[in-house]
């Protein structure tokens, strides 16, 4: 039977026969779990495939086609499996539909019903995925014509919570001295969690005093180089000889969570509140700020990939921005000092 259920799925399917350029049968979700609707989308689908096979015109591609053929081409992202993720919960909105159906409604409405069970930030990441995957469909595959407008939600800065200096030394010492070593590494490089808890003695140069992640670890793909101050070199010598691979390890093995209950633990006997492991980054960035930091060099040592990405930092240190506007004192001291005399006298 071309229109089917199966016991995996709440919805019904269609199985039609191969034609020119296919070696087996198609088959393939309507989408939809109302026999009436799917059974218009297999007359619709059967028309067209007997237009493309009799008559040489070009395919209809799904939405399905689509997820399939872009999971494939991208099996080397990090992101592959939230991906997966993702257009799971797509499939009920856009699975049944051809890439040429989906207009801006269409990508309105997923975004607004995104947004209503999560935050903006997270239904972007949903627009963002939709949006890539029909640009490659009308840029590289060329199955569509056109790509509809895809607008994300505007975010906001986001959010900088960090500790002092007095406000770390208390949560130093209240934690584990696995954790204290780890969390004095991160605000002394200022490394992801990720790339903290996986680093090897293979990525560290004790004699040139650096550290070198391979690009697999980041998003962006490229590697990044650490430079280690003295801070961040006498946590490595304390860990030498701990584990074989791993530079941070617990009772003989890789650590692998770092928000455990003896990290909260430790904050609550601190007195530190709202304050999660990648804010100690944010720690890093901030201090770096208040020391006089320069943006470029701060966007360098922390691996940013944009310069608005450290921006948020720049209000943090004003005496600075104070000290770079006092540069022009001495240029425009003589103006200044001669602008009352020339006024003099006028009205």
């Amino acid at each position: 039977m071309s229109l089917y259920r199966r016991k995996d799925s709440p919805y019904w399917w269609v199985k039609l026969p191969a034609i020119a350029g296919e070696t087996r049968p198609l088959c393939l979700s309507t989408g939809t779990d109302t026999k009436r609707r799917a059974q218009e989308f297999h007359d619709r689908l059967k028309a067209e495939r007997w237009e493309q096979d009799k008559l040489g015109k070009k395919p209809r591609y799904t939405w399905q086609d689509a997820v399939v053929k872009f999971l494939q081409e991208t099996t080397h992202k990090r992101t592959h499996e939230r991906d997966k993720s993702m257009f799971l919960w797509l499939h009920p909105a856009l699975g049944g539909k051809c890439l040429d159906e989906i207009d801006r409604t269409v990508v309105d409405s997923i975004k607004f019903q995104r947004a209503e069970i999560a935050t903006k930030a997270t239904a972007n990441r949903y627009l963002a995925l939709i949006r890539t995957v029909l640009r490659k469909a009308h840029r590289e595959w060329e199955w569509i014509e056109r790509v509809p407008t895809v607008t994300l939600f505007r975010e906001s800065a986001g959010r900088v919570r960090y500790l002092t200096l007095e406000e770390f030394n208390r949560l130093h010492r209240e934690l584990p001295p696995h954790l204290a070593d780890m969390a004095l590494f991160s605000v002394a490089t200022g490394m992801r969690q990720a790339n903290v808890k996986g680093l090897r003695w293979a990525d560290v140069d004790l004699l040139s005093q650096h550290v070198r992640v391979a690009g697999e670890a980041f998003k962006n793909g490229r590697s990044q180089g650490f430079p280690l101050n003295a801070a961040a070199m006498a946590v490595l010598q304390k860990r030498i000889g701990q584990h074989s691979e791993y530079v941070f390890s617990y009772r003989g093995k890789p650590i692998t969570n770092v928000s455990t209950k003896a990290w909260w633990a430790g904050l609550e006997r601190a007195g530190i509140s709202d304050f999660r492991w990648h804010d100690l980054r944010h720690t890093f960035a901030t201090w770096h700020r208040q020391a006089g930091t320069p943006t470029h060099e701060l966007q360098m040592l922390g691996g940013w990939l944009t310069r608005a990405m450290v921006d948020r930092y720049a209000h943090i240190a004003p005496e600075g921005l104070q000290q770079a506007s006092g540069r022009l004192d001495n240029v425009l001291q003589g103006y200044a000092l001669a602008t009352p005399e020339r006024q003099k006298g006028r009205p």
